[in-house]
């Protein structure tokens, strides 16, 4: 049985990695190959992809170094996979009203550009929510701590962190990458940002995470629960 379960984690695994590939190839050829005004899709959905491919490698049995290497990348780069879900602001630039009637036009194009921008958000942080949920259940297995203290406060700790990263990708404009080139800088951007209106934006992040967080905890504890009373 445990061999099934592991054969099926891996299956699921690849249909996420493959879907994510063909999304972004799809984006490369028809969005930033030609200069389209979203193609920052295809950077924003790669770097919201990584934490999700990097929490598959991260398990209980996995060596020290390699476990705590991996560990650490994760936490750098989870912030891209909610930051995604501010590149909604960008839906404005698609002015799907007409001027003079001030309905909605059924422009089939406009709508593209709408699946495109919900489709990478939703992904990226729906998985992302996954990667979250993932790394949290896999410390807590490796530490041999009880869940129904420790995990609340990593669950809430790590979406506090995730929420300042998103503030400082978003608007210091800094991206996870600039730790490994110059990391002096960041170190500065990073104490001299703090204000009660930094607090406030990060706040608001955290909300949207945790209601997120909330809904997929909810509705899959709700599907295992009607798989149990089934299987009885």
């Amino acid at each position: 049985m445990k061999e099934m379960g592991d054969t099926m984690l891996k299956k699921y695994q690849w249909i996420v990695r493959v879907s994510f590939i063909l999304f972004m190839i799809y984006i490369y050829t028809t969005v930033y190959s030609k200069n389209g005004v979203y193609s920052f899709l295809l950077l924003n959905t790669f770097l919201g992809y990584i934490p999700i491919e990097l929490a598959m490698h991260i398990t209980p049995k996995r060596p020290k170094l390699f476990f705590y290497s991996f560990l650490v990348l994760w936490l750098l780069f989870y912030p891209n996979a909610p930051y995604v879900l501010t590149d909604l602001f960008h839906l404005a630039m698609l002015n799907p009203y007409n001027q003079t009637t001030g309905l909605m036009e059924f422009n089939l194009h406009l709508w593209l550009n709408f699946t495109n921008l919900i489709s990478s958000a939703i992904a990226c942080s729906v998985m992302g929510i996954w990667s979250l949920e993932h790394v949290v259940n896999t410390i807590l297995i490796r530490s041999q701590l009880k869940k129904i203290f420790y995990k609340p406060v990593l669950i809430l700790s790590l979406t506090v962190i995730s929420s300042v990263g998103v503030y400082v990708g978003r608007f210091l404009r800094l991206h996870t990458a600039y730790l490994f080139f110059n990391p002096q800088w960041v170190i500065h951007q990073l104490v001299i940002m703090w204000s009660p209106r930094m607090l406030i934006f990060v706040s608001f992040m955290f909300i949207i995470q945790m209601i997120l967080w909330a809904a997929i905890y909810i509705s899959r504890f709700s599907l295992d629960k009607e798989e149990k009373n089934h299987l009885d």
